[in-house]
């Protein structure tokens, strides 16, 4: 016969927080869990994911912002753009699942300005230019 579990003793679920960031071309989905601190991007560690510590810092920012280093796990999966817009996308998902945990986080977040998308893409190139705005150089003769 099966050994029946009381209900009380049954281990809880950990409350897991989402939230989805962007930046330039770059989408960063994110996962916050209760933890010591431990940061995985796309099933490798933040260290060995993003080679540059001002980049590492940059995704560090809310949780210093916020006073909650060390205090939650980050699962994260970054598609698209390259590595400074990968962090900026992280940064902003990290300030809105933190915020989704809690509401009184949103002022220190907002005042550095971690929850505004930043909106700024590459401009698309045009007819007769070599890039969006860069034509060829004018000869007079």
């Amino acid at each position: 016969m099966a050994h029946i579990i009381p209900h009380t003793a049954k281990e809880k679920k950990p409350v897991i927080f989402t939230a989805t960031g962007k930046r330039k071309t770059s989408i960063a989905r994110v996962r916050l869990t209760a933890g010591n601190g431990q940061f995985v991007v796309n099933e490798r560690p933040l260290e060995q994911y993003m080679g540059r510590l001002a980049l590492r810092l940059v995704v560090q920012q809310p949780f210093a912002v916020t006073g909650t280093e060390g205090k939650f796990d980050v699962v994260a999966s970054i598609t698209g753009g390259g590595p400074a817009g990968q962090a900026g996308a992280l940064r902003h998902g990290l300030a809105r699942a933190l915020l989704s945990m809690n509401a009184d986080l949103r002022k220190p977040l907002k005042a550095h300005g971690y929850l505004t998308r930043d909106a700024r893409e590459k401009e698309r190139r045009k007819v007769g230019c070599r890039k969006a705005r860069r034509r060829p150089q004018y000869s007079k003769r």
